[in-house]
Order: structure tokens, then sequence, then C-alpha cells
């Protein structure tokens, strides 16, 4: 096991090491409760494969991930929600282990806040990532 690996809180939590307000558990998913909620109801959905950012995470480990937060979110009633998901620190990824956030937006005050910087679009810069991005499809 990776010092990685040891140090992780997930996967402690995974060993049932530290305990955790369990949603949902499969072979390859564990979802619960996150003790920092951003409203009532925010979940975390992880895989058990541990893996810092998603492009570490075999394909199949992945299956489950987004039927489980639509199962969360249709138990809690949630109308409106955001799924989160982060990668490298600069993206706001605190624990390096991939998981999921389903957080409830039940009004303008709880839940996620999210700016969205939107850029001028320069056509031909845009086509050009669209054909390089295409081919390595």
């Amino acid at each position: 096991m990776s010092s990685s690996m040891a140090a992780c809180i997930f996967c402690k939590i995974i060993k049932g090491e530290i305990p955790c307000f369990k949603l949902f558990e499969s072979d390859k998913t564990l979802a619960f409760l996150d003790i920092n909620p951003l409203s009532r109801g925010h979940a975390l959905v992880i895989p058990k494969f541990h893996g810092a950012k998603l492009t570490d995470i075999p394909d199949d480990h992945l299956n489950e991930v987004l039927p489980v937060v639509k199962k969360l979110a249709t138990a809690l009633g949630a109308v409106d929600f955001n799924v989160l998901q982060n990668n490298g620190r600069i993206a706001h990824q605190v624990v390096d282990h991939v998981h999921f956030h389903m957080i409830p937006k039940p009004d303008e005050k709880q839940g996620l806040g999210v700016g969205w910087p939107q850029q001028q679009t320069d056509m031909e810069a845009l086509k050009a990532l669209h054909e390089e991005l295409k081919s390595k499809m």
C-alpha cells in the first residue's frame, strides 16, 4: 500500500477505520453524508479504487458513480442540486481521492455558490481545439 493510500481519509473510511454516515455501498463504490455540508443532504460518492484525479481511476470503477448520485438526489427529493468533482489544488480539490459531491441547492443561500468567468470566444481557436480534441477521442 502506498503512503498516500495509508494517509488517505477516504481510504480509511472505506476500510472502516473512520466512521461515516453511509448511504450506499457496493464492491466498487461508497456514498456517505459530508460532515461539512454546504446544505442538508450534501453527500459524497467515491470509487473505492484510490486515485487522486479522475484520470487515475479505471473506467469500470466509475460505472456506478452517477447512478448513485442520481439515487441520492431522488431519495432526498432534491429539485435543484449540483454535482461537483474537482481535480487538483487550483481546481479546489482538498482530498486526494476522487470524489463526487451531490450538493442540494434549496435556495440562493444554501448549497454551492459558483462563479462563471465566461470568456469571449475566438471561433478559429475554438475550431482548432475542436479538431485537436476530436482526433484524440
